[in-house]
């Protein structure tokens, strides 16, 4: 089993760690509100005081924070882990980055023959709970087969996609999907309460139907329910949402249906749902309240 730092112990990375301390690893957390450190600290992690304390003597670093902003100050600050990353360490780096981010904190790694792969996850609570998470990563290849065996002891599916900023880009390809189907999801919830129809019967056709996925079974209920109880915060994908049109722009393509859907985002996030479910752009669209 291997000594891993466990950076970042939200609502996704806390459940990520158990798994981890479930499979037999050592870890070394840290995480910026100490409190939520104490709990794995009583299942026998050593609870760490900065970033660079949690990666010294660490095989493996893993790392699940909010955004660039964040990264950057886990990563690349005095006190992040490229202050104690030894040569040999590998980074599995599971935050939704930007490619120029996931770039930028790859070069600064690998000249302390540090590897660094970009490898956001796609999967919400449940999958991470219950280690079915598939990571796409960009990296190098043989940093990518020493990481496979920690990534398996949190998802089912890990592929590398390509050099350092790959994940990075397929995970905003992929959450820019995510963020269309629900916003379509959403207009699809006002048109079955509008018609009134039976609402059992209309979840379970459209399960079923052409348009059936994961994302349609699990966020129609929430909508029709009302309940916003958050698996992936709005204010996570509108940032998301940012990070593709900023990355669309780069590559010099179109992007008329993601801009769209990031205003209505956008509008959600400042309507107060920021907090909520992703799922609750439906209250903007049908101009309720939170």
């Amino acid at each position: 089993m291997s000594t891993i730092a466990f950076l970042g112990l939200g609502a996704m990375g806390s459940r990520m760690a158990t798994n981890l301390l479930a499979a037999g690893h050592r870890l070394r957390v840290w995480n910026r509100d100490r409190t939520k450190a104490v709990a794995f600290g009583e299942k026998g992690a050593v609870v760490c005081a900065s970033p660079a304390d949690a990666v010294r003597g660490a095989e493996f670093v893993v790392s699940i924070v909010a955004d660039d902003r964040a990264t950057r100050a886990v990563m690349l600050a005095p006190e992040g882990a490229i202050a104690a990353a030894a040569p040999g360490t590998v980074i599995v780096d599971s935050s939704t980055n930007t490619p120029a981010m996931a770039r930028e904190a790859a070069k600064a790694f690998a000249a302390r023959g540090v590897a660094y792969l970009d490898a956001p996850v796609s999967g919400s609570l449940a999958q991470a709970q219950n280690r079915e998470l598939v990571f796409m990563v960009g990296g190098e290849q043989a940093a990518f087969a020493r990481a496979e065996p920690v990534m398996a002891a949190m998802g089912r599916l890990a592929r590398r996609i390509g050099p350092s900023g790959a994940g990075a880009t397929l995970k905003l390809i992929n959450n820019m999907i995510s963020a269309a189907l629900t916003a379509a999801i959403a207009e699809a919830a006002q048109a079955i309460e509008a018609a009134s129809l039976e609402r059992a019967a209309a979840m379970e056709i459209l399960a079923e139907g052409a348009a059936g996925s994961r994302l349609m079974k699990a966020k129609l209920p929430k909508i029709l329910e009302r309940d916003f109880a958050p698996q992936f915060q709005l204010e996570l994908m509108e940032k998301d949402l940012r990070y593709f049109l900023a990355l669309a722009e780069e590559l010099e393509r179109p992007a008329p249906i993601a801009s769209l859907v990031h205003a209505q985002f956008l509008a959600a996030r400042r309507a107060s749902c920021a907090k909520l479910d992703s799922s609750a752009v439906f209250l903007h669209v049908a101009g309720e309240k939170p």
